[in-house]
């Protein structure tokens, strides 16, 4: 049986640990807002090429995310096939057609429509590459 005390653990110091005084606090809280304000979500994509390097630091980014007990309970797959591409799309669009028929709720439906969104996901083949996010439990 699983316990506590019979769970082997050396805790690791943190390296790089800041402690920031109070006016850096807020410089850096505020510049990253300010980051944050300029970020937004896209509907078309570039369809230039993407080096795999970025794809890989990008993964590696998103793996070292906090999680319960630093489990990190996810995996990444990063797709560029064409032929992968054009069948996670037409999976995609399937589900989002029971979206749209009801499945969101009128709430939400009626939020959409100024956007002009609809089941087709064109970009899930345009963007060179999907990085597909896993949980693993």
């Amino acid at each position: 049986m699983f316990s506590k005390k019979n769970l082997p653990h050396e805790p690791v110091a943190l390296p790089d640990r800041f402690d920031y005084c109070d006016a850096d606090m807020l410089a850096s809280a505020a510049g990253f807002l300010d980051h944050m304000k300029r970020r937004h979500s896209v509907r078309d994509f570039s369809t230039r090429p993407v080096p795999r390097a970025v794809i890989e630091m990008a993964v590696a980014t998103a793996g070292r995310a906090p999680s319960g007990a630093n489990h990190q309970p996810w995996f990444f797959a990063a797709i560029a096939d064409p032929a992968l591409k054009a069948r996670i799309r037409a999976e995609a669009e399937a589900e989002e057609e029971k979206f749209y028929e009801g499945g969101a709720g009128d709430e939400w439906l009626r939020a959409l429509e100024p956007l002009g969104t609809d089941a087709a996901k064109p970009h899930l083949e345009d963007a060179p590459w999907l990085i597909v996010v896993f949980a693993q439990r």
